[in-house]
């Protein structure tokens, strides 16, 4: 009996310990949502396919503010990621920065091209940053939505623009267009269109929509600004705190998410934008010569900033690459 009793003993000490994480994940996408509902969907597949041994509990809704307060309650534990714009870890990876710098693109389907190119390149120097990340998801081209239609460069001087928390390379932008820059945390822009704080905000219909932004303007000028995109954020040490396997499962399961979120995400915009002008926002355009006007300008900030230590200017030149080989023949006769 005294044998077997330690037999039992030894084993028990000797097996290994039971990897059991709960991964605290904070995001401002308001709760009963499409986007949340397939957000917690994923969460129950996971605890369901890693028998309980992982948790992803949700914070919707901006209830932890802003990305930066997220930032400082990851630093000490509190919650262990969340969902962010390519400017919240700017500061961490500012390669982040490359997609969305203004008027960079024409279209999304060459966005799409050069994501295919470059995806995983950004997805890597993140995790390196002390990041996990599943894949980028598009929320499609911003638009100018203001409360006075904006057809031309004069039409933005002196015009209050809303521009997120640490995105300098916005802050630079709108400087370049000789707009004034207002520093605002995604939870405060519907209060500040209320107030009168700012004049224009820079977004897509989708969000606009589902923030209730469009509520507080008339003009929506539909121009591609920016390209936008979204992204989970896990704190690599709270992630690698998962057992090998089950960290299998998580990446399996929140890539395909973000991959569905990324096809989806740019239907939604377009009937958002539907949506928008049948509530009675009124579509105007910018005029081609104003537009590589602003173009011109957006360029120059662009590539100063780049030397200034904003991006690498070595994937900037590389992402202009790709851009060019899908302006040529050779790219689009493949399509």
């Amino acid at each position: 009996m005294r044998k077997l009793f330690l037999s039992v003993m030894l084993l028990m000490f000797s097996a290994p310990a039971i990897s059991v994480v709960t991964l605290k994940v904070a995001t401002a996408t308001p709760d009963g949502t499409q986007w949340m509902k397939d957000m917690r969907a994923s969460a129950k597949e996971i605890y369901e396919r890693t028998e309980g041994r992982v948790t992803f509990k949700y914070y919707a809704g901006g209830i932890k503010g802003s990305d930066f307060k997220v930032l400082s309650q990851i630093r000490i534990g509190q919650l262990q990621g969340g969902v962010f714009t390519p400017a919240s870890l700017a500061a961490q990876y500012s390669d982040l920065n490359l997609y969305g710098m203004p008027l960079v693109f024409d279209s999304e389907k060459e966005a799409t091209y050069v994501r295919t190119k470059m995806d995983a390149v950004l997805q890597e120097g993140l995790e390196n940053a002390g990041f996990v990340n599943f894949g980028f998801a598009t929320s499609g081209f911003a638009y100018i939505m203001s409360g006075q239609p904006v057809q031309t460069l004069a039409d933005l001087r002196g015009k209050r623009v809303w521009v997120p928390e640490g995105d300098l390379m916005s802050y630079k932008s709108m400087e370049a267009l000789s707009l004034n820059p207002v520093t605002l945390p995604l939870t405060d822009v519907l209060t500040g269109l209320q107030t009168g704080l700012i004049d224009i905000v820079t977004i897509p219909t989708i969000v606009g929509l589902v923030l209730q932004w469009h509520t507080k303007v008339k003009y929506v000028t539909r121009i591609p600004l920016i390209y936008t995109f979204g992204y989970m954020a896990i704190d690599k040490k709270a992630f690698d705190k998962i057992s090998r396997n089950d960290q299998l499962v998580v990446r399996e399961v929140m890539t395909k998410t973000y991959a569905n979120f990324d096809k989806i995400n740019l239907v939604d915009n377009e009937d958002a934008f539907k949506a928008l002008i049948k509530s009675g926002i009124e579509e105007v355009q910018l005029n081609k010569s104003e537009f590589f006007k602003v173009r011109e300008l957006l360029l120059k900030s662009n590539l100063k900033l780049g030397s200034e230590g904003g991006f690498s200017l070595g994937l900037y030149k590389e992402m202009l690459n790709h851009i060019s080989d899908y302006r040529s023949d050779k790219v689009a006769a493949s399509e």
